[in-house]
């Protein structure tokens, strides 16, 4: 039987300070450390990028315990990572890494890119590791827009981007290590789209630009209330779409450990925040340069 899952929160999406980028920071906010298994969700731009402006040139750092993952939505940027993969993602792509035991990467809009100049958009999302996969090797993903499964509502005007888990018997290409759902949606005025989530999982909507009303009953709107975390109940996100939108859906199976956080990296215990510093300065984590 279909139920709608009920509203724990609604935040706004603040903008915050991180060096020389300003961005959203819609989690952790407020009162809430994370959406386990989700600990950080980023909305960077839409910057104008050109050789007079670049603040987005992220060079060489480490991470270890989670999954890095950056959706892009507008431009292109350039990955490196320590492993020796340099990809390109651009607009509709994703670059899914898998920290594990340690990983350096760095990114940065293509110099073609800066060159030319023009917008940049997109969101980074941490994504929690279980303790028992901490220290797994790490591993680099990445999809191109036109290798990632869509579904489209009965009257096209909702394009549902399927990264990871399933919906509507469609399955992500992204292989993941615990039980999760990434969407992202594009939808045009009027459309509408229900999403079924397991009861189980924690559950959110994060609007990146438009307006649209979820579950009959609450408006998200860019610059008022941008998210809306769920209960753990009901199966169902039914969104109806006021003016044409952009939407980050993300669902999980909840890990419940202790979270012990520092900079780039994510694990259990301080004495494994001392045992990944010391490794990231003897060189265990890999180089780039």
């Amino acid at each position: 039987m279909k139920t709608y899952k009920t509203i724990q929160h609604k935040v706004t999406s603040p903008l915050v300070n991180m060096g020389p980028i300003r961005l959203r920071q819609p989690l952790p906010t407020q009162g809430i450390e994370n959406v386990d298994p989700f600990l950080l969700l980023h909305h960077y731009g839409p910057y104008a990028i050109s050789e007079f402006n670049n603040p987005f040139d992220l060079g060489p750092h480490p991470h270890r315990g989670f999954e890095p993952i950056t959706l892009l939505f507008i431009g292109e940027q350039l990955h490196r990572d320590s492993l020796g993969n340099e990809m390109v993602v651009k607009a509709g792509g994703v670059q899914w890494t898998t920290a594990g035991r340690g990983i350096i990467h760095a990114e940065a809009p293509t110099k073609e890119f800066v060159k030319k100049g023009g917008d940049l958009e997109g969101i980074q999302l941490w994504l929690n590791l279980p303790a028992k996969d901490k220290m797994i090797p790490p591993n680099y993903q990445h999809l191109e827009d036109e290798q990632i499964p869509k579904v489209f509502s009965d009257d096209k005007k909702v394009q549902l981007n399927i990264i990871a888990g399933n919906q509507h018997e469609e399955n992500g290409l992204i292989k993941t290590q615990t039980e999760v759902n990434v969407f992202t949606v594009n939808a045009k005025e009027n459309g509408m789209m229900e999403i079924e989530i397991p009861e189980n999982h924690q559950s959110l909507v994060y609007l990146l630009d438009g307006e649209v009303l979820v579950n009959n009953s609450d408006v998200l709107k860019k610059g008022e209330n941008q998210m809306i975390i769920f209960n753990q109940d009901g199966n169902t996100i039914q969104f109806e779409v006021k003016e044409n939108s952009t939407l980050l859906i993300l669902s999980g199976a909840p890990i419940k450990e202790k979270v012990t956080q520092y900079g780039p990296y994510v694990m259990n215990t301080q004495t494994e925040i001392l045992e990944a510093m010391r490794d990231y300065q003897q060189g265990k984590m890999g180089y780039l340069y």
